[in-house]
C-alpha cells in the first residue's frame, strides 16, 4: 500500500532541486522572459513524459537484457523523443517561440520537469525504507550529476533549434534531427560511463558534465546575440 505521506516527501524533494536549477536557467532570459503560463506547462509536461516513458523502457529492459550498450541507447532516444515532443507540441511550434532563446529555455524546462519526477522515484524507494542517509545520498547525487545531463541533453537540441532559428523549415529540421541524435549520444555516453565502477571514471564523468554546463553558458551567450543581429551560424 502507497504511503502517501512519503510519496509526497519524494515529490518534494524530487522537485525543488529541478525548480531551483530552473530558477537558475531562466535568469539567462532575464531580459525577455517566458510567461510563467508557458514555463508552468512545460514544466508539467515533461514530469508527465516519465510516466510515458517507463512502458516503452521497460520494453526494452526486455528485448535487451543485462544494461547492454543498445538498451541504453534506445532508453536515452525514447527519453530524449518523448521530451523533444512535449515541448515541441506544448510550446515550440506556437506564437509563444518568438526568439531563437525561447527554444532553448523551453527544452531545459522540459528536461527539468521530467528530473523532478524521475529524482522523486529515485528518492522514493529510500524512503519507503527508511534509508534517509540514502535518499539523502541520491538526491545530491542527482541534483550535481543526472539533473544536469538531462538538461544538457535536451539543450544540445536547443541549441541546434535557436542557432538554424532564421532558416527555412527544411533546415531547422535537419539541425533538429541533429540535436537529438547528439542528445542521444551525450546521454547514452554518460550512462555507459556511469556503469563503470572506478572512482576515477566516476569522476571524469562528472568533470566532463560540468564541462558540459560551460560550454551551454557560452552558448547562451551566442544565442543572446542572433535575435539582435537576426543571423545565424
Amino acid at each position: 500500500m502507497i504511503n502517501f505521506g512519503t510519496a509526497y516527501l519524494a515529490f518534494v524533494c524530487g522537485t525543488l532541486p529541478a525548480l531551483i536549477w530552473l530558477i537558475f536557467w531562466l535568469k539567462e532570459d532575464a531580459n525577455h522572459p517566458e510567461s510563467p503560463f508557458a514555463i508552468t506547462k512545460t514544466f508539467i509536461a515533461g514530469m508527465c513524459m516519465v510516466i510515458l516513458v517507463l512502458p516503452f523502457q521497460k520494453m526494452v529492459d526486455t528485448a535487451f537484457p543485462n544494461m547492454s550498450p543498445i538498451a541504453f541507447a534506445l532508453w536515452a532516444l525514447i527519453e530524449e523523443g518523448f521530451k523533444f515532443a512535449a515541448a515541441y507540441f506544448i510550446v515550440i511550434r506556437t506564437r509563444e517561440d518568438d526568439e531563437p532563446i525561447d527554444t532553448l529555455i523551453y527544452m531545459i524546462t522540459v528536461a527539468l520537469g521530467f528530473v523532478a519526477l524521475e529524482n522523486a522515484l529515485f528518492i522514493f524507494n529510500p524512503l519507503i525504507q527508511e534509508d534517509f542517509r540514502g535518499a539523502i545520498s541520491s538526491g545530491a547525487f542527482r541534483f550535481i550529476g543526472a539533473s544536469l545531463l538531462h538538461i544538457i541533453s535536451s539543450a544540445s537540441i536547443g541549441i541546434c533549434l535557436a542557432l538554424s532559428f532564421y532558416k527555412k523549415t527544411r533546415v531547422r529540421i535537419f539541425w533538429g534531427t541533429f540535436g537529438l541524435i547528439l542528445a542521444v549520444v551525450i546521454h547514452t555516453t554518460f550512462n555507459l560511463f556511469l556503469i563503470q565502477k572506478e572512482t576515477i571514471s566516476t569522476f571524469r564523468t562528472f568533470a566532463l558534465v560540468w564541462l558540459g554546463v560551460a560550454i551551454l553558458l557560452l552558448f547562451f551567450e551566442k544565442i543572446k546575440a542572433l535575435h539582435l543581429n537576426k543571423v545565424d551560424i
